[in-house]
Parts: structure tokens; sequence; C-alpha cells
């Protein structure tokens, strides 16, 4: 008799943070980050409860373990976020208290990006397979990492 197929699936998990932040670029004048960015310039910030949503998937197979029966262990991957997120942003002024926003305007593509680059340290290579981040309901970005548009 044959082993039965490789059973395949991703998995998504997600945490909601709370966050103020200023956007405003230092490449710019007052004018000119008014102008961009409007009332999100404001000097003293402005907040948003965020939602961030992971995809994880194995690399290689997307393969559900035989063993275990999971494609990653739910604890893990709660702690993995509690320190790539959690800790460094929830109830934070991402510009202030964020060294990594102090030279990166802190738009919630650079936040995606800034998640991304924390869980990909701590995940198991190539499980990580998108980076959603929710500002809004109406504002949602998705990141995949490196991706390049060719012209």
């Amino acid at each position: 008799m044959a082993p039965p197929a490789a059973r395949l699936a991703r998995l998504s998990r997600s945490v909601s943070f709370s966050a103020c932040h200023r956007l405003h670029s230092k490449s710019l004048s007052d004018e000119e980050n008014l102008k961009l960015f409007g009332k999100c310039n404001n000097p003293n910030g402005h907040g948003h409860n965020y939602k961030a949503r992971l995809l994880i998937s194995l690399l290689f197979s997307l393969q559900i373990d035989p063993v275990s029966g999971m494609v990653i262990n739910l604890t893990d991957l709660k702690q993995y976020m509690q320190e790539a997120i959690m800790e460094p942003l929830d109830h934070k002024n991402l510009d202030k208290d964020v060294p990594y926003f102090a030279e990166v305007v802190s738009t919630t593509e650079n936040v995606a990006v800034f998640i991304w680059e924390n869980l990909k340290k701590l995940l198991p290579m190539g499980t990580l397979y998108k980076v959603k981040v929710y500002e809004t309901d109406q504002n949602i970005v998705v990141y995949k990492g490196e991706e390049t548009i060719s012209e």
C-alpha cells in the first residue's frame, strides 16, 4: 500500500497592537511634508490600532508534519510574534521609541517591512510567506519580502 499523500497547508495568525507616529520625511521641507501627508503630518503625531496578519508556510512542500499535525507550533509562533511585533511596537511612538524608524518614514509599508525583517530572524528559514498589516479597515499593506519589478 502506498504512503498517504502529503497534506499541504498555510497557517495565518494575527496580532493587534496600538502605536502612534508622524508621517514626516527628513528629505522634504515642512511645507512639502504637510502637502504630501496632510493631517498625518501633525507635529504631535496620531495613533492607530494596527493588526498584523502573518501567513506562514514551509518553503519546500508546505507539508503538515505527520507527527504533530501542524505546519508550525503555534506556541512558538505566538512567542516569535511577541518578540518581533508586540515588544518593539505595541504602545510605542514608532518615530521616537523604535530605532528603525529614526531614519525611515513610519508608513504602514515600512511597518510591514520592519515586521518581516524581525520575524525572518526568528522563524525557521523559508517559512514566512507574507505579512499583512492593517492600519485601518481601508488601508492594508501586504509585504512578501524582497520582490522586484522587471522593466
